[in-house]
Protein backbone atom coordinates (compact mmCIF):
# COMPACT_ATOMS: atom_id res chain seq x y z
CA UNK A 1 0.00 0.00 0.00
CA UNK A 2 2.23 2.65 -0.90
CA UNK A 3 0.18 5.37 -0.92
CA UNK A 4 -0.90 5.19 3.10
CA UNK A 5 3.19 5.81 3.03
CA UNK A 6 4.39 9.17 4.43
CA UNK A 7 6.69 11.24 1.95
CA UNK A 8 9.81 10.17 3.65
CA UNK A 9 9.09 6.78 3.40
CA UNK A 10 7.35 6.86 0.02
CA UNK A 11 10.82 8.59 -1.39
CA UNK A 12 12.62 5.57 0.07
CA UNK A 13 10.52 2.62 -1.10
CA UNK A 14 10.93 4.63 -4.62
CA UNK A 15 14.57 4.78 -4.18
CA UNK A 16 14.82 1.37 -3.57
CA UNK A 17 12.71 -0.31 -5.85
CA UNK A 18 14.44 1.59 -8.71
CA UNK A 19 18.04 1.67 -7.35
CA UNK A 20 20.15 -1.67 -9.47
CA UNK A 21 17.27 -2.12 -11.44
CA UNK A 22 17.64 -2.57 -15.21
CA UNK A 23 14.50 -0.83 -16.25
CA UNK A 24 15.68 2.32 -14.65
CA UNK A 25 19.19 2.12 -16.41
CA UNK A 26 16.96 1.65 -20.16
CA UNK A 27 14.17 4.31 -18.98
CA UNK A 28 15.31 7.67 -17.04
CA UNK A 29 14.87 9.64 -20.43
CA UNK A 30 11.59 8.33 -20.87
CA UNK A 31 10.51 8.65 -17.28
CA UNK A 32 11.88 11.92 -16.88
CA UNK A 33 8.90 12.81 -19.80
CA UNK A 34 6.34 11.41 -18.40
CA UNK A 35 7.09 12.83 -15.12
CA UNK A 36 6.97 16.53 -16.74
CA UNK A 37 3.79 15.91 -18.51
CA UNK A 38 1.97 14.58 -15.27
CA UNK A 39 3.35 17.67 -13.73
CA UNK A 40 2.21 19.68 -15.67
CA UNK A 41 -1.19 17.56 -16.33
CA UNK A 42 -1.23 17.91 -12.55
CA UNK A 43 -0.12 21.96 -12.03
CA UNK A 44 -2.86 22.50 -14.70
CA UNK A 45 -5.72 20.77 -12.95
CA UNK A 46 -4.89 22.43 -9.51
CA UNK A 47 -5.19 26.03 -11.47
CA UNK A 48 -8.84 25.21 -12.90
CA UNK A 49 -9.36 23.91 -9.26
CA UNK A 50 -8.89 26.98 -7.72
CA UNK A 51 -10.58 29.34 -10.19
CA UNK A 52 -13.54 27.20 -9.82
CA UNK A 53 -13.57 27.37 -6.28
CA UNK A 54 -13.02 30.82 -6.60
CA UNK A 55 -15.35 31.69 -8.94
CA UNK A 56 -18.16 29.60 -7.17
CA UNK A 57 -17.40 31.21 -3.60
CA UNK A 58 -17.50 34.17 -5.13
CA UNK A 59 -17.16 37.92 -3.06
CA UNK A 60 -17.46 35.87 0.53
CA UNK A 61 -13.72 34.69 0.04
CA UNK A 62 -12.94 37.00 -2.18
CA UNK A 63 -12.61 40.12 -0.06
CA UNK A 64 -9.76 38.90 1.28
CA UNK A 65 -7.37 38.49 -1.86
CA UNK A 66 -9.55 41.77 -4.02
CA UNK A 67 -8.75 44.94 -2.67
CA UNK A 68 -12.70 46.39 -3.46
CA UNK A 69 -15.79 46.06 -5.55
CA UNK A 70 -14.90 49.64 -6.23
CA UNK A 71 -12.85 51.38 -8.99
CA UNK A 72 -10.15 52.61 -6.77
CA UNK A 73 -7.72 52.64 -8.65
CA UNK A 74 -9.49 55.35 -11.09
CA UNK A 75 -9.68 57.52 -8.25
CA UNK A 76 -6.08 57.88 -7.26
CA UNK A 77 -3.15 59.47 -8.97
CA UNK A 78 -0.61 56.95 -9.48
CA UNK A 79 2.16 59.60 -8.14
CA UNK A 80 2.22 60.39 -4.70
CA UNK A 81 0.94 64.15 -3.99
CA UNK A 82 3.29 66.94 -4.50
CA UNK A 83 2.51 69.03 -1.05
CA UNK A 84 4.18 72.53 -2.65
CA UNK A 85 1.20 72.95 -5.38
CA UNK A 86 -1.68 74.34 -4.29
CA UNK A 87 -3.56 72.12 -7.08
CA UNK A 88 -3.11 69.02 -4.84
CA UNK A 89 -4.01 70.89 -2.13
CA UNK A 90 -7.50 71.99 -3.60
CA UNK A 91 -7.86 69.06 -4.40
CA UNK A 92 -7.71 66.76 -1.40
CA UNK A 93 -9.88 70.10 -0.01
CA UNK A 94 -12.79 69.28 -2.85
CA UNK A 95 -12.69 65.34 -2.00
CA UNK A 96 -13.45 66.41 1.60
CA UNK A 97 -16.34 69.23 0.69
CA UNK A 98 -18.00 66.37 -1.26
CA UNK A 99 -17.78 63.83 1.51
CA UNK A 100 -19.22 66.23 3.53
CA UNK A 101 -21.83 66.87 1.89
CA UNK A 102 -23.25 63.53 1.68
CA UNK A 103 -22.92 62.67 5.65
CA UNK A 104 -26.25 61.63 6.94
CA UNK A 105 -27.37 59.69 9.84
CA UNK A 106 -29.90 57.88 9.07
CA UNK A 107 -31.42 54.73 11.62
CA UNK A 108 -30.55 51.23 11.59
CA UNK A 109 -32.96 48.52 11.10
CA UNK A 110 -32.62 46.35 14.50
CA UNK A 111 -33.00 43.00 13.96
CA UNK A 112 -35.55 39.77 14.98
CA UNK A 113 -33.91 38.30 18.35
CA UNK A 114 -35.17 35.25 17.43
CA UNK A 115 -33.16 35.29 14.20
CA UNK A 116 -30.76 36.72 16.02
CA UNK A 117 -29.68 33.92 18.28
CA UNK A 118 -29.98 31.49 15.46
CA UNK A 119 -26.30 30.65 15.22
CA UNK A 120 -25.56 32.25 18.78
CA UNK A 121 -24.58 30.61 22.26
CA UNK A 122 -27.01 30.77 24.86
CA UNK A 123 -25.49 31.69 28.02
CA UNK A 124 -26.49 32.91 31.53
CA UNK A 125 -25.44 36.48 33.01
CA UNK A 126 -23.43 37.63 34.67
CA UNK A 127 -22.33 34.33 36.75
CA UNK A 128 -24.14 30.78 36.96
CA UNK A 129 -23.13 26.95 37.92
CA UNK A 130 -23.43 24.58 35.20
CA UNK A 131 -22.91 20.78 35.27
CA UNK A 132 -19.11 19.63 34.54
CA UNK A 133 -19.31 16.48 32.49
CA UNK A 134 -15.90 15.85 32.69
CA UNK A 135 -13.68 13.19 34.57
CA UNK A 136 -10.70 13.45 37.08
CA UNK A 137 -7.79 13.19 34.89
CA UNK A 138 -8.95 14.94 31.52
CA UNK A 139 -7.58 18.80 31.21
CA UNK A 140 -10.47 21.33 31.48
CA UNK A 141 -8.33 23.70 29.49
CA UNK A 142 -6.23 21.58 26.96
CA UNK A 143 -8.88 22.33 23.80
CA UNK A 144 -8.85 26.08 24.42
CA UNK A 145 -7.48 28.39 21.56
CA UNK A 146 -6.38 31.04 23.88
CA UNK A 147 -4.33 28.76 25.37
CA UNK A 148 -3.02 26.94 22.47
CA UNK A 149 -1.94 30.44 20.70
CA UNK A 150 -1.23 32.68 23.16
CA UNK A 151 2.19 31.78 24.73
CA UNK A 152 2.90 34.34 27.02
CA UNK A 153 -0.32 33.13 28.84
CA UNK A 154 0.35 29.81 29.27
CA UNK A 155 1.72 30.55 33.07
CA UNK A 156 -1.81 31.62 33.94
CA UNK A 157 -3.98 28.73 32.50
CA UNK A 158 -1.23 26.41 34.35
CA UNK A 159 -2.43 28.05 37.24
CA UNK A 160 -6.12 27.66 36.24
CA UNK A 161 -5.61 23.77 35.92
CA UNK A 162 -4.33 23.89 39.59
CA UNK A 163 -7.20 25.51 40.49
CA UNK A 164 -9.58 23.85 38.76
CA UNK A 165 -10.43 20.84 40.47
CA UNK A 166 -11.04 22.92 44.24
CA UNK A 167 -13.29 24.91 43.06
CA UNK A 168 -15.64 22.13 41.43
CA UNK A 169 -18.97 22.66 43.43
CA UNK A 170 -20.19 18.75 44.18
CA UNK A 171 -24.09 18.44 45.01
CA UNK A 172 -26.72 15.04 44.06
CA UNK A 173 -23.62 13.06 42.68
CA UNK A 174 -22.46 15.84 40.12
CA UNK A 175 -20.13 18.24 39.66
CA UNK A 176 -20.70 21.70 38.77
CA UNK A 177 -18.18 24.69 37.62
CA UNK A 178 -18.76 28.64 38.17
CA UNK A 179 -19.23 30.67 34.95
CA UNK A 180 -19.18 33.89 34.45
CA UNK A 181 -19.54 36.82 31.86
CA UNK A 182 -18.48 40.34 32.52
CA UNK A 183 -20.50 43.10 34.50
CA UNK A 184 -18.80 45.62 32.37
CA UNK A 185 -17.26 46.41 28.64
CA UNK A 186 -14.50 48.66 27.74
CA UNK A 187 -15.32 49.09 24.36
CA UNK A 188 -12.99 51.62 22.75
CA UNK A 189 -11.86 53.35 20.64
CA UNK A 190 -8.22 52.38 19.39
CA UNK A 191 -5.33 54.83 20.38
CA UNK A 192 -8.30 56.54 22.70
CA UNK A 193 -7.00 55.56 26.24
CA UNK A 194 -8.30 52.48 27.01
CA UNK A 195 -5.33 50.41 27.76
CA UNK A 196 -4.14 53.46 30.30
CA UNK A 197 -7.98 53.04 31.70
CA UNK A 198 -7.82 49.15 32.30
CA UNK A 199 -4.29 49.45 33.82
CA UNK A 200 -5.76 51.71 36.12
CA UNK A 201 -9.36 50.16 36.93
CA UNK A 202 -7.33 46.56 37.23
CA UNK A 203 -5.95 48.36 40.76
CA UNK A 204 -9.26 48.44 42.06
CA UNK A 205 -9.85 45.83 44.64
CA UNK A 206 -12.81 44.92 43.80
CA UNK A 207 -12.44 44.66 39.93
CA UNK A 208 -10.98 41.83 38.11
CA UNK A 209 -10.48 41.48 34.25
CA UNK A 210 -9.83 38.54 31.91
CA UNK A 211 -6.80 36.70 32.19
CA UNK A 212 -5.41 38.61 28.55
CA UNK A 213 -6.74 42.18 27.81
CA UNK A 214 -8.33 42.35 24.36
CA UNK A 215 -9.73 38.69 23.59
CA UNK A 216 -11.49 40.10 20.81
CA UNK A 217 -14.31 37.50 20.99
CA UNK A 218 -16.91 39.23 20.04
CA UNK A 219 -16.13 41.19 16.79
CA UNK A 220 -13.11 38.41 15.56
CA UNK A 221 -12.45 35.19 17.52
CA UNK A 222 -15.88 33.96 17.22
CA UNK A 223 -15.87 34.14 13.54
CA UNK A 224 -12.12 32.60 13.69
CA UNK A 225 -10.24 35.79 12.44
CA UNK A 226 -6.74 36.77 13.76
CA UNK A 227 -6.53 38.68 11.45
CA UNK A 228 -8.76 39.35 8.60
CA UNK A 229 -5.82 39.55 5.69
CA UNK A 230 -4.42 35.95 6.81
CA UNK A 231 -8.16 34.23 6.25
CA UNK A 232 -10.26 32.36 8.36
CA UNK A 233 -8.73 30.04 11.23
CA UNK A 234 -10.96 28.19 13.61
CA UNK A 235 -13.56 29.75 15.75
CA UNK A 236 -13.30 29.68 18.52
CA UNK A 237 -16.17 28.64 20.85
CA UNK A 238 -17.61 30.46 23.61
CA UNK A 239 -16.63 27.77 26.13
CA UNK A 240 -12.96 29.27 25.00
CA UNK A 241 -14.18 32.79 25.86
CA UNK A 242 -15.89 31.79 29.42
CA UNK A 243 -12.44 29.96 30.40
CA UNK A 244 -10.91 33.97 30.60
CA UNK A 245 -13.12 34.76 33.28
CA UNK A 246 -12.35 31.35 35.35
CA UNK A 247 -9.85 33.44 37.70
CA UNK A 248 -12.20 35.61 38.33
CA UNK A 249 -15.29 33.46 39.13
CA UNK A 250 -13.22 31.85 41.24
CA UNK A 251 -12.17 34.83 43.63
CA UNK A 252 -16.33 35.80 43.30
CA UNK A 253 -17.08 32.01 44.30
CA UNK A 254 -14.80 32.07 47.78
CA UNK A 255 -15.82 35.41 48.31
CA UNK A 256 -19.53 33.90 47.79
CA UNK A 257 -18.57 31.09 50.32
CA UNK A 258 -16.85 32.52 53.20
CA UNK A 259 -20.22 34.86 53.54
CA UNK A 260 -22.09 32.20 53.89
CA UNK A 261 -19.84 30.58 56.35
CA UNK A 262 -19.17 33.68 58.50
CA UNK A 263 -21.96 35.91 57.64
CA UNK A 264 -19.80 38.97 56.53
CA UNK A 265 -20.93 41.46 54.26
CA UNK A 266 -20.80 40.35 50.57
CA UNK A 267 -18.02 41.52 49.32
CA UNK A 268 -18.56 43.28 45.53
CA UNK A 269 -16.33 41.62 43.03
CA UNK A 270 -17.49 43.14 39.66
CA UNK A 271 -15.84 41.48 36.05
CA UNK A 272 -14.57 43.66 33.08
CA UNK A 273 -13.42 43.22 29.51
CA UNK A 274 -11.38 45.32 27.62
CA UNK A 275 -11.52 44.85 24.02
CA UNK A 276 -10.80 47.85 21.96
CA UNK A 277 -12.59 46.67 18.69
CA UNK A 278 -16.26 45.66 20.40
CA UNK A 279 -17.50 49.40 19.50
CA UNK A 280 -16.70 49.50 16.11
CA UNK A 281 -15.23 46.23 13.88
CA UNK A 282 -17.75 45.08 11.98
CA UNK A 283 -15.57 43.64 9.43
CA UNK A 284 -16.49 39.97 9.51
CA UNK A 285 -20.47 40.18 8.76
CA UNK A 286 -20.10 40.54 5.05
CA UNK A 287 -18.58 37.21 5.37
CA UNK A 288 -20.99 35.20 7.57
CA UNK A 289 -24.83 37.17 7.27
CA UNK A 290 -24.57 37.75 3.54
CA UNK A 291 -28.56 38.76 3.18
CA UNK A 292 -27.61 42.26 4.38
CA UNK A 293 -29.73 45.56 2.93
CA UNK A 294 -27.82 48.06 0.77
CA UNK A 295 -24.83 46.56 1.78
CA UNK A 296 -24.96 46.91 5.59
CA UNK A 297 -24.51 44.32 8.18
CA UNK A 298 -28.01 43.15 9.18
CA UNK A 299 -26.13 41.87 12.48
CA UNK A 300 -23.95 43.68 14.43
CA UNK A 301 -21.60 42.91 17.12
CA UNK A 302 -23.82 44.74 19.88
CA UNK A 303 -26.83 42.71 18.77
CA UNK A 304 -25.42 39.76 19.82
CA UNK A 305 -24.15 41.25 23.38
CA UNK A 306 -27.65 42.72 24.10
CA UNK A 307 -29.35 39.28 23.07
CA UNK A 308 -26.77 37.70 26.11
CA UNK A 309 -26.74 40.77 28.07
CA UNK A 310 -29.26 43.28 27.90
CA UNK A 311 -28.09 44.87 31.53
CA UNK A 312 -24.46 45.07 30.49
CA UNK A 313 -22.76 48.23 31.04
CA UNK A 314 -20.02 49.70 28.53
CA UNK A 315 -17.16 52.47 28.77
CA UNK A 316 -16.08 54.41 25.89
CA UNK A 317 -12.93 56.94 25.81
CA UNK A 318 -12.67 58.92 23.10
CA UNK A 319 -10.27 61.53 21.76
CA UNK A 320 -9.81 64.24 19.05
CA UNK A 321 -10.47 61.70 16.04
CA UNK A 322 -7.84 63.93 14.24
CA UNK A 323 -5.30 63.23 16.77
CA UNK A 324 -6.18 60.02 16.85
CA UNK A 325 -5.65 58.83 13.67
CA UNK A 326 -2.19 59.99 13.42
CA UNK A 327 -1.34 57.95 16.98
CA UNK A 328 -2.85 54.97 15.22
CA UNK A 329 -0.68 55.99 11.71
CA UNK A 330 2.73 56.03 14.51
CA UNK A 331 1.82 53.31 16.40
CA UNK A 332 1.50 50.40 13.81
CA UNK A 333 5.13 49.12 12.47
CA UNK A 334 5.05 50.71 9.31
CA UNK A 335 8.23 51.52 7.56
CA UNK A 336 9.30 54.71 6.34
CA UNK A 337 6.98 56.84 8.52
CA UNK A 338 6.83 60.56 7.99
CA UNK A 339 4.35 63.50 8.62
CA UNK A 340 4.40 63.67 4.52
CA UNK A 341 3.69 59.78 3.99
CA UNK A 342 0.70 60.41 6.59
CA UNK A 343 -0.77 63.05 4.73
CA UNK A 344 -0.75 60.95 1.16
CA UNK A 345 -2.29 57.91 3.00
CA UNK A 346 -4.73 60.47 4.40
CA UNK A 347 -5.45 61.71 0.78
CA UNK A 348 -5.90 58.23 -0.57
CA UNK A 349 -8.10 57.34 1.90
CA UNK A 350 -10.69 59.99 1.46
CA UNK A 351 -10.65 59.57 -2.23
CA UNK A 352 -11.41 56.14 -1.18
CA UNK A 353 -13.96 56.76 1.18
CA UNK A 354 -15.60 59.02 -1.03
CA UNK A 355 -15.64 57.02 -4.11
CA UNK A 356 -17.44 54.98 -1.74
CA UNK A 357 -20.12 57.36 -0.80
CA UNK A 358 -20.70 58.00 -4.40
CA UNK A 359 -22.29 54.70 -4.92
CA UNK A 360 -23.54 53.76 -0.95
CA UNK A 361 -24.82 54.76 2.00
CA UNK A 362 -23.10 56.30 4.85
CA UNK A 363 -23.58 53.59 6.92
CA UNK A 364 -22.83 51.07 4.33
CA UNK A 365 -19.55 52.53 3.99
CA UNK A 366 -18.57 52.62 7.51
CA UNK A 367 -19.24 48.83 7.53
CA UNK A 368 -17.82 48.06 3.99
CA UNK A 369 -15.44 45.42 5.00
CA UNK A 370 -13.55 46.08 1.43
CA UNK A 371 -12.88 49.56 1.73
CA UNK A 372 -12.17 49.25 5.76
CA UNK A 373 -9.16 46.92 4.32
CA UNK A 374 -7.96 49.24 1.64
CA UNK A 375 -7.77 52.44 3.09
CA UNK A 376 -4.39 53.07 4.40
CA UNK A 377 -5.47 54.76 7.53
CA UNK A 378 -8.01 54.15 9.59
CA UNK A 379 -10.70 57.39 9.15
CA UNK A 380 -13.67 55.43 10.12
CA UNK A 381 -12.48 54.33 13.48
CA UNK A 382 -12.79 57.93 14.17
CA UNK A 383 -16.70 58.28 13.00
CA UNK A 384 -17.68 58.14 16.42
CA UNK A 385 -21.64 58.90 16.46
CA UNK A 386 -21.99 56.39 13.27
CA UNK A 387 -21.13 53.55 16.28
CA UNK A 388 -22.77 55.30 19.01
CA UNK A 389 -25.42 55.69 17.27
CA UNK A 390 -26.02 52.14 16.06
CA UNK A 391 -25.28 51.19 19.98
CA UNK A 392 -28.28 53.36 21.45
CA UNK A 393 -30.52 50.87 19.02
CA UNK A 394 -30.32 48.29 21.39
CA UNK A 395 -28.87 49.79 24.28
CA UNK A 396 -29.83 52.76 27.03
CA UNK A 397 -27.53 55.37 27.27
CA UNK A 398 -27.15 55.37 31.30
CA UNK A 399 -25.53 52.32 30.19
CA UNK A 400 -23.06 53.73 28.02
CA UNK A 401 -19.99 56.19 29.94
CA UNK A 402 -18.20 58.20 27.28
CA UNK A 403 -15.06 59.78 28.58
CA UNK A 404 -12.44 61.76 26.74
CA UNK A 405 -8.86 60.99 26.51
CA UNK A 406 -7.83 64.81 26.97
CA UNK A 407 -10.22 65.50 30.33
CA UNK A 408 -8.50 62.01 31.48
CA UNK A 409 -4.58 62.97 30.50
CA UNK A 410 -5.56 66.65 32.27
CA UNK A 411 -7.63 65.27 35.78
CA UNK A 412 -7.13 61.34 35.89
CA UNK A 413 -8.79 61.63 39.95
CA UNK A 414 -12.02 63.41 37.89
CA UNK A 415 -12.34 60.84 35.16
CA UNK A 416 -11.85 57.84 37.19
CA UNK A 417 -14.18 58.72 40.09
CA UNK A 418 -16.78 58.76 37.10
CA UNK A 419 -15.98 55.55 36.54
CA UNK A 420 -15.91 54.17 39.95
CA UNK A 421 -19.19 55.64 40.35
CA UNK A 422 -20.88 54.18 36.85
CA UNK A 423 -19.44 50.99 38.06
CA UNK A 424 -20.91 51.10 41.37
CA UNK A 425 -17.90 50.34 43.05
CA UNK A 426 -17.30 50.96 46.67
CA UNK A 427 -15.07 53.43 48.22
CA UNK A 428 -11.25 53.98 48.42
CA UNK A 429 -8.25 54.69 50.90
CA UNK A 430 -6.47 58.18 49.83
CA UNK A 431 -3.57 55.92 49.12
CA UNK A 432 -5.27 53.46 46.99
CA UNK A 433 -6.94 55.85 45.26
CA UNK A 434 -3.70 58.00 44.89
CA UNK A 435 -1.71 54.78 43.68
CA UNK A 436 -4.72 54.17 40.99
CA UNK A 437 -4.75 57.91 39.37
CA UNK A 438 -0.77 59.10 39.96
CA UNK A 439 0.78 56.38 38.49
CA UNK A 440 2.34 56.95 34.90
CA UNK A 441 0.52 56.78 31.86
CA UNK A 442 -0.26 53.61 29.77
CA UNK A 443 0.97 52.93 26.35
CA UNK A 444 2.12 56.50 25.54
CA UNK A 445 3.68 57.38 22.12
CA UNK A 446 7.47 55.57 21.53
CA UNK A 447 10.13 57.93 21.54
CA UNK A 448 11.15 56.99 17.89
CA UNK A 449 7.50 58.17 16.93
CA UNK A 450 7.73 61.18 19.31
CA UNK A 451 10.86 62.11 16.81
CA UNK A 452 8.61 62.45 14.23
CA UNK A 453 7.10 65.61 14.94
CA UNK A 454 3.44 66.64 14.58
CA UNK A 455 1.22 65.99 11.30
CA UNK A 456 1.79 68.83 9.10
CA UNK A 457 -0.39 71.32 9.27
CA UNK A 458 -2.57 71.12 6.05
CA UNK A 459 -3.20 67.29 6.93
CA UNK A 460 -4.41 68.37 10.15
CA UNK A 461 -6.86 71.24 8.38
CA UNK A 462 -8.16 68.50 6.38
CA UNK A 463 -8.93 65.96 8.76
CA UNK A 464 -10.38 69.00 10.90
CA UNK A 465 -13.07 69.61 8.10
CA UNK A 466 -13.55 65.72 7.53
CA UNK A 467 -14.72 64.70 10.95
CA UNK A 468 -16.48 67.90 11.78
CA UNK A 469 -19.98 67.69 10.86
CA UNK A 470 -19.55 63.90 12.73
CA UNK A 471 -18.35 65.40 15.80
CA UNK A 472 -21.34 68.25 15.67
CA UNK A 473 -23.52 65.47 15.94
CA UNK A 474 -21.59 63.88 18.93
CA UNK A 475 -21.73 66.91 20.76
CA UNK A 476 -25.55 66.79 20.13
CA UNK A 477 -26.36 63.53 21.19
CA UNK A 478 -24.29 64.03 24.21
CA UNK A 479 -25.29 67.30 24.98
CA UNK A 480 -21.57 68.38 25.29
CA UNK A 481 -19.58 70.84 23.26
CA UNK A 482 -16.67 69.61 24.39
CA UNK A 483 -16.39 66.70 21.60
CA UNK A 484 -15.97 69.25 19.53
CA UNK A 485 -12.38 69.23 19.98
CA UNK A 486 -11.57 73.16 18.90
CA UNK A 487 -10.10 73.46 21.85
CA UNK A 488 -7.96 70.85 22.83
CA UNK A 489 -4.05 70.59 22.58
CA UNK A 490 -2.27 67.65 22.12
CA UNK A 491 -0.95 66.59 25.51
CA UNK A 492 -1.42 62.81 25.95
CA UNK A 493 1.15 61.49 23.30
CA UNK A 494 -1.13 57.88 23.36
Amino acid sequence: MPFLLDGNDRLQSLSWTLTGNHWWQRGTLRCFRRVRLYGFLFGLMVTFLIMAVYILTGERKGLLLTPSPYHFGSLINSSPYNLSFSKDYSSIKQVVKSIVSKVEFSSRQVPDRKGLLYSEPQVKNPCWYEEYPGNGTEDPYGKNLYALYSRRFRAVFDHLRSAFRKHLYNTAGKQYRIRCLPYFYIIGQPKCGTTDLYNRLRLHPEVMFTTMKEPHWWTRKRFGIIRLSDGFHDRYPVEDYLDLFDLAAYQIQEHLLRNETTRQKKHNIIIGEASASTMWDNNAWVYFYENSTNGEPPFMVQDFIHAVQPDAKFIVMLRDPVERLYSDYLYFGIANKSAEDFHERVSESLQLFEGCLSESSMRSCVYNTTLNNAMPVRLQVGLYIVYLLDWLTVFKMDQILILRLEDHAANRKYTMRKVFDFLKLGSLTEQKEAEITKSPASNTRRPADKSLGPMLPITKEILQEFYFPFNQRLTQVLKNDSFLWVTDTEDAHN
